[in-house]
């Protein structure tokens, strides 16, 4: 095999199996509510009823609409990011791909930049399902363990807040 065959193919498993364990090893937390498809789509849309009440968070701009943007803020403004929403399927599915970082308690504070933030919302035998995946928040990066760890705390918040109103 020659030294570009072997390159080609060394890029193409590492392309290839890369991209399929990403989305598998990215955080994820799933639940259940009796709420409706609707109700949960359109309280998940406004990103201040769920992404607030633990590190003084603070917002700007608009989450509702497809191609509008918002900044989020917290921690005293150690954690702030630019998210724009990319897709919205009423009732199943919502994207914000965050297209600025800056967190300033790790090392590469734009570590979070080309990630997305995705519902996946779903009909489960009388129940809603409610998926989260923050795609690209894998283990092997800085933030994992802190950010991974705020996400749980937000999306138990999230559902609690389904099973109580």
């Amino acid at each position: 095999m020659s030294k570009c065959h072997a390159i080609k193919a060394l890029l193409i498993a590492y392309f290839c199996t890369d991209q399929k364990k990403n989305k598998m090893d990215s955080y994820s937390y799933s639940f259940t509510t009796a709420k409706s498809p609707k109700e949960v789509f359109e309280f998940l849309q406004d990103v201040k009823q769920w992404w607030s009440g633990f590190y003084e968070e603070s917002f700007e701009g608009s989450s509702q609409q497809l191609n509008h943007e918002f900044t989020f803020h917290a921690g005293g403004g150690m954690h702030i990011t630019k998210h724009r929403l990319i897709e919205s399927i009423p009732y199943q599915r919502i994207v914000w791909e965050v297209i600025e970082s800056k967190l300033s308690f790790l090392e590469n504070p734009k570590e979070w930049e080309r990630t997305k933030l995705v519902f996946e919302i779903s009909d489960s035998g009388g129940e809603t399902r409610v998926k989260f995946t923050h795609e690209g928040l894998e283990p092997q990066i800085e933030c994992y363990d802190q950010c991974s760890s705020a996400w749980s705390q937000y999306l138990t918040q999230l559902k609690e807040k389904f099973q109580g109103q």
